[in-house]
């Protein structure tokens, strides 16, 4: 099968939410073909949708050795190691990630929720400020994410 068709396959599958199908598609692939990026992001999106954290924080490793020039592997394997409980080593793994992170808003905006659980209230309202010039759509998120509770007052 081709990694083309394997890809359009597992996102079908991914949209009428069967995610054991879609991964099999992926798994039917060669191991040359697995380690792809665009193949990885597809697996990680389908683990990341069924919560599946160890496993989705796996693919993050694979997606940061394969394509460490990237920001998937660092963005999305943070926010694993925050849903995993591992709230500091989300935040040191974000600020290891390559400099195109700093265009990002999602960047600060996951920055701000991992300072804001850690108790760096200050430093969290940094970098939602950041992320709320970047992308004003943040600015709404925030005033609902539990991961904030601390800095709603700020805000």
């Amino acid at each position: 099968m081709s990694p083309e068709r394997a890809l359009l396959a597992a996102q079908g599958y991914l949209e009428l939410d069967m995610p054991k199908e879609a991964l099999r598609e992926l798994d039917e692939l060669s191991a040359e073909d697995r380690r792809t990026v665009e193949v990885l992001q597809v697996k990680l999106f389908i683990l990341m949708r069924a919560r599946r954290w160890p496993e989705a924080m796996a693919v993050c490793d694979g997606l940061r050795e394969v394509a460490p020039e990237q920001t998937t592997g660092f963005i999305h394997g943070a926010f694993c190691l925050h849903e995993l409980g591992r709230t500091r080593e989300a935040k040191e793994l974000l600020l290891q990630g390559p400099a195109e992170l700093l265009r990002e808003a999602t960047y600060y905006y996951n920055l701000g929720c991992y300072d804001a659980v850690l108790g760096n209230l200050e430093e969290a309202q940094h970098a939602l400020e950041l992320s709320f010039k970047m992308d004003d759509k943040f600015r709404e998120i925030a005033k609902y994410d539990p991961d904030l509770k601390a800095v709603w007052s700020l805000l």
